[in-house]
């Protein structure tokens, strides 16, 4: 017998009994996203290569260790490793840059790297991100982390620290380049190969590597803090003020870098320790020059992006609360063909007004029928036979309580069936005092 195809290694299925959680973060980031002005947008799945080339940089581990890049006849184009790039060049080729600014866009998408996969850190991953292009005021990085940080604390996440960093403008950035070579050249043969092209190239990328040889040799380098220009102390100064003002708490963190070379200025990581060594959920910053390298205008920008996975893990580690699971409205359970052909056209009418309704498509008796109800869920039930059909009503069974209520099959069915569903939704709230994770008829 031949093996079975199994899923690549480091890809996940998300199977129908777990798709409602990441319908709880989707559905939460996606509000908050437009409560604070921004909108949706889509981008391909692949972009040219020499997109991620200029604007990740060709010495970071993403670029010169995972991209995902396929030659197809005579094109060459690379699975994005990130958000941000094509985003940026959505952007720019679409003309958003030349209307009101600032421009605020949110996406949820998958990204791709060839990674060795582990816990919160797979090959193919999912992030929602945002973009905010034309501002270059401070209070816009603290705007960005209100979002990033109401999204995680309406998810009802504990325990996450806010980590804040400057990494300076080029100007700035140059003169750390030079002390950072000061120090590791004496180690230089300690280094591992790619740090070793990383000296020459980037410096600041050696702060980034993650061999431990390496980060021994790095823990005491200079600080890019205590060489920030005063342009860039002053943006995080006002920065920090800002951060302080809308009440959110923070720790300097100057080992942050990040492992993209498109940033400048602020740099941000919310990290747990709750789902061991892949702990950031949420990561971004400022990319002031990004736009420019990519052939625009010169026009500020910064964003960040947040990992599906990672945050899941940490609700589950957490028991946070999800939405509630949909499950089947009504089931018509039905004893003959006449009784089949009646709950057709009762599910088609319910449908049409938005519930989940359903019927026998196995030509089950009526026990297993109701077993099959009873297993996917379903809040009501109705058996229709021939004595039903006679009298022209039938009983509408809660599972629940198991009340029973005596519908008309007429006409006025969904109507009738709606009255009843709505009471027992207020019935509900009632109870248990309007939890958003139990209102399970919101969408109604």
């Amino acid at each position: 017998m031949a093996n079975n195809i199994k899923r690549p290694n480091g890809t996940e299925d998300v199977l129908p009994k777990d798709v409602y959680k990441w319908h709880t973060v989707e559905k939460i980031a996606r509000e908050t996203a437009e409560s604070f002005g921004f909108s949706e947008i889509r981008i391909p799945t692949f972009e040219n290569t020499d997109l991620f080339l200029r604007s990740v940089g060709e010495t970071t581990d993403v670029v010169q260790k995972e991209m995902y890049t396929v030659k197809a006849k005579e094109t060459e184009f690379t699975l994005r490793p990130e958000g941000t790039a094509g985003t940026i060049r959505a952007m720019l080729q679409n003309g958003l840059l030349n209307e009101a600014l600032p421009q605020k866009v949110y996406y949820m998408l998958s990204c791709f790297r060839h990674e060795r996969p582990q816990a919160g850190r797979l090959r193919e991953f999912h992030q929602f991100g945002i973009e905010m292009a034309g501002s270059a005021a401070p209070s816009a990085d603290a705007e960005v982390i209100l979002l990033a940080k109401t999204i995680l604390d309406r998810l009802g996440l504990r325990n996450i620290e806010l980590h804040i960093n400057s990494i300076g403008c080029p100007a700035c950035r140059a003169k750390y380049h030079e002390a950072l070579r000061a120090y590791f050249e004496p180690h230089k043969e300690e280094l591992c190969d790619t740090c070793k092209e990383r000296l020459v190239k980037n410096p600041m990328r050696l702060l980034d590597c993650k061999s431990p040889i390496c980060k021994e040799i790095g823990k005491n380098a200079p600080l890019i803090l205590d060489y920030l220009c005063d342009e860039c102390r002053e943006h995080f100064e006002a920065f920090k003020k800002y951060l302080s003002g809308f009440g959110i708490e923070y720790i300097v963190d100057p080992k942050i870098v990040r492992g993209l070379d498109y940033y400048t200025k602020s740099v941000f990581e919310f990290i747990t320790t709750e789902i061991g060594a892949q702990g950031t959920v949420c990561a971004g910053g400022r990319y002031d020059g990004l736009i420019e390298q990519l052939g625009g205008q010169h026009v500020p920008a910064l964003g960040f992006g947040m990992g599906f996975e990672r945050i899941l893990l940490v609700m589950d580690k957490q028991e946070c609360d999800f939405l509630t699971p949909k499950t089947c409205d009504i089931y018509f359970a039905t004893m003959g063909e006449a009784a089949l052909t009646k709950a057709m056209e009762l599910v088609k009418g319910l449908r049409e007004f938005g519930y989940r309704a359903e019927f026998d498509l196995m030509g089950r008796g009526i026990k297993p029928q109701m077993k099959y109800a009873n297993k996917i869920g379903a809040v009501y039930t109705m058996v229709i036979g021939d004595d039903e059909l006679a009298s022209g009503k039938a009983k509408l069974k809660e599972m629940e309580s198991g009340n029973e209520t005596e519908l008309l099959l007429n006409d006025k069915f969904t109507a009738n069936f709606e009255n009843e569903y709505f009471n027992k939704m207020l019935d509900t709230m009632d109870d248990e005092s309007g939890s958003l994770f139990s209102f399970a008829g919101e969408d109604k």
